[in-house]
């Protein structure tokens, strides 16, 4: 029963590569043309797999704090699962936007500074230093999952041609936010990274 919030994200881990799977499928049936039902039904399906692991998300951390069993584990485990899933993602919508540089500018800014910010913080394990994740965190995670939501859902609906707008300016929004939250992440490790 304790194990329920780390079970929960280890799920988490394990659609992060199915779903970026279905993006890469997805992206190779359009270009050959498949059936525009095929491409729709598994467009849905990427999305549906992709709201199930943002819900987990929230849902793992909600049961940890209520049953009392936040764990160490847990706390490692978390954020490695959303950046597998928001990286994962990205990397495989960079099949249908790559050559976009809307696209790619705020891709390469979310990527960096993750994999910056997972470096930071293992240095900063190691010396038992916990820096607590901001609510503006937070709330840049939910815009990149809300782009990358978007962005993925653009193959189902071709003639909503408001989709695919939105889901790159969301992700313009969401890469400020993440260059912002970097740095107050390493503003507030500054102290510690000089020791």
């Amino acid at each position: 029963m304790k194990q329920i919030p780390n079970i929960i994200t280890a799920a988490r881990i394990v659609l992060a590569p199915v779903i970026a799977l279905l993006i890469i499928h997805i992206h190779h049936l359009n270009s050959d043309v498949a059936t525009a039902s095929s491409v729709s039904s598994l467009t849905w399906l990427a999305v549906g797999l992709f709201i199930l692991a943002c819900v987990s998300d929230w849902l793992d951390g909600y049961l940890a704090r209520q049953m009392k069993v936040v764990s160490s584990i847990g706390r490692m485990l978390d954020p490695i699962a959303d950046k597998l899933l928001v990286g994962g993602c990205l990397l495989a919508l960079a099949l249908d936007f790559g050559a976009d540089y809307l696209f790619i500018i705020p891709a390469l800014i979310i990527l960096f500074r993750e994999l910056l910010i997972s470096g930071l913080r293992e240095h900063l394990a190691g010396a038992e230093i916990v820096v607590p994740v901001s609510l503006l965190a937070k709330w840049k995670t939910a815009a990149q999952m809300t782009a990358l939501g978007l962005l993925m859902a653009v193959p189902a609906q071709p003639d909503w041609s408001w989709v695919a707008p939105a889901g790159i300016a969301v992700l313009w929004i969401s890469a400020l936010m993440t260059s912002y939250t970097g740095w107050q992440y390493f503003t507030a490790a500054a102290d510690h990274l000089r020791d």
